[in-house]
């Protein structure tokens, strides 16, 4: 290639709008950007070139070729620069990440459409919903979906005329109740359509239209006498609200509005951004920006706001931030000072500059080989959470039910970052009845730890409630009432997003998806569950081995239960011989016993 020769690349440079690219020898974009003026903005990396920093200086000696493009306004330069990046990924450009990085939910332009999930965009084929940063919470809306409506799931064309020409047959999916057939003409295109309009709505955040319908059939159905189809409206309603109480709520009358704040440091910058709408925080993410040049806040922070706006969709007139970029973004930038948007900024500034701190100390720590990886995670927690000593025992509460039937509760514990499976305990709710978690939690943590108290034992680091502010605050009041509030820090985790809760602070906190001290959150609250989920399962089981013993003429709950703890099965009992039995239950007993299992063989 050429030499190159600066001032006559510059001389053909208008004063005007526009977006510019850098080649090196081996004719290779290498940087691309924007300016008000191409002219004055170029000339400034070679007329100054005495002032740039080391990064700057080094993209300035590999420039070999300079081309731009003229453009109308700063805001179509913003656009291009935004897509040429993409597309060239320039070494000296920071690198934007393409929208198919996360999936979304699309919902199908088809007859009888269908709700799946995609990391490919056509948009002729239906609506996008996303991207979802966080799977966790996409997948519990496709089960909250699940559960609510009966969709397809099948790849048919459903056509008018495959349909009355009877081309198909309806499956399992239709047996087993999750479908209802449309393949066969067993449901209505009309009444299909009520509840792809439905999912549409939820997924925009308002919620109203489908309580309200849900609502309107279950009184319908209890007019008509049928209280078992009443019941099941119902429970879709209970459905729906226990989804809505676990969503971060503002204030419904700030409708729909983005978030995006900016903080940064001499090699990177941290963004996060929300977004809102009707009320709710439907998306939120953080993430961090190499820096590759010098590049200001401001600029970060406009070609941020077109990528994230691009990948979430640009609904919204309103954007709230820290910083106002000085460029027209045909968007109407604020800096709120009071009300509802200011706690909205707080809410952002808040993750962020958690987001930055707990990036500081990663590297801190990691830089640390003395530090083992356990007390590295441990140490990371305790800053995350900002709570005063390590917290090296943890414990973890959750409840399990099912319709209300045999709720019971399980505690784990975590001792230096490890199951201590000894100190697992059990609950059996004892004082509240029905499905209700919050009463529940009260009891359970207020039974466990006036046991502690009482025995002399030692208190945890750290209490982890799963669930949202309803459930962490009914544990805060069983603290309460045996005066150990704000001697043990307690939080709660609500799984849609993974917001972390503190008690007394309505604003969540959103720890980065790949941070070891959240993993270590969510490994203890996981196993929680599923000590609560295998207990209930115990429990139903032996409730049902119980009932089936009582149906011997002769023998009682308590005996039944006697039978049980000694042989531990019903096939166990049901080999045994009298005199095995009778030395368990007596002579009597024993003898209906086998007479009962004598029977069910013939």
């Amino acid at each position: 290639m050429a030499d190159f020769d600066y001032k006559v690349e510059l001389s053909k440079i208008p004063a005007e709008p526009g977006v510019y690219r850098y080649f090196d020898d081996k004719d290779e974009v290498i940087y691309v950007g924007k300016a008000k003026s191409l002219k004055n903005r170029v000339s400034s990396y070679f007329v100054k070139s005495n002032q740039h920093d080391r990064k700057t200086k080094r993209l300035v000696s590999q420039i070999r070729r300079i081309e731009f493009t003229i453009v109308p306004t700063e805001w179509d330069a913003l656009l291009l620069e935004n897509q040429l990046i993409k597309r060239f990924q320039p070494r000296f450009n920071i690198l934007l990440r393409d929208d198919k990085t996360y999936p979304f939910i699309l919902i199908t332009n088809e007859r009888f459409p269908r709700v799946m999930t995609t990391r490919r965009i056509d948009r002729k084929a239906g609506t996008y919903y996303g991207p979802f940063a966080n799977l966790r919470a996409m997948y519990a809306l496709l089960d909250m979906f699940k559960s609510l409506y009966h969709l397809r799931s099948c790849h048919l064309n459903l056509s008018r005329e495959n349909v009355e020409a009877g081309k198909y047959k309806v499956c399992l999916e239709y047996h087993i109740g999750n479908c209802k057939g449309p393949c066969e003409a067993k449901i209505e295109e009309e009444e299909y359509d009520i509840q792809i309009d439905q999912i549409n709505h939820i997924l925009k955040g308002n919620l109203s239209l489908p309580q309200q319908y849900f609502k309107q059939k279950m009184l319908e159905s209890a007019e008509q006498m049928a209280f078992e189809q009443a019941h099941e409206w119902k429970t879709k309603i209970e459905l729906l609200d226990d989804f809505q109480s676990k969503a971060t709520v503002v204030n419904p009358r700030i409708g729909d509005v983005d978030v995006l704040t900016i903080v940064s440091d001499e090699d990177a910058a941290y963004l996060n951004f929300m977004k809102i709408t009707n009320g709710y925080v439907v998306a939120a993410q953080t993430f961090e920006v190499k820096k590759k040049l010098d590049e200001s806040d401001e600029d970060l922070l406009a070609m941020m706001i077109v990528e994230m706006r691009e990948q979430y969709g640009n609904q919204a007139k309103e954007l709230i931030s820290n910083l106002k970029p000085d460029i027209d973004l045909k968007l109407d930038i604020s800096i709120p000072q009071i009300g509802d948007k200011k706690k909205l900024l707080d809410m952002s500034m808040k993750n962020v500059m958690y987001f930055r701190r707990e990036k500081a100390e990663r590297k801190a720590v990691e830089s640390s080989a003395t530090t083992s990886r356990r007390d590295r995670v441990l140490i990371k927690l305790k800053a995350d959470l900002q709570i005063k000593s390590l917290p090296r025992r943890i414990e973890c509460f959750d409840n399990s039910n099912i319709q209300g039937t045999n709720p019971v509760a399980a505690m784990v514990c975590f001792v230096d970052g490890r199951p201590s499976k000894k100190d697992y305990r059990h609950f059996t709710i004892k004082t509240v009845v029905g499905p209700n978690d919050f009463a529940s939690m009260r009891e359970v943590v207020g039974r466990r730890y006036s046991r502690v108290m009482s025995e002399g034992d030692e208190l945890p680091d750290l209490i982890v409630v799963d669930g949202g502010k309803g459930q962490l605050s009914a544990a805060c009041d069983a603290l309460k009432e045996l005066g150990l509030y704000g001697q043990v820090p307690i939080i709660g985790i609500a799984k849609r997003l993974e917001e972390i809760y503190f008690p007394e602070d309505s604003l969540p906190l959103y720890i980065d998806k790949k941070s070891e001290s959240l993993k270590l959150i969510q490994q203890i609250r996981d196993e929680a569950h599923r000590f609560a989920i295998t207990y209930h399962r115990d429990k139903r089981s032996r409730n049902s081995l119980v009932s089936e013993l009582e149906n011997v003429e002769g023998i009682g709950k308590k005996t039944a239960a006697k039978l049980l703890k000694f042989y531990k099965s019903i096939r166990a009992i049901r080999e045994s011989s009298v005199e095995q039995l009778a030395e368990v239950v007596g002579n009597d007993r024993a003898q209906k016993v086998r007479a009962y299992f004598d029977t069910m063989v013939q």
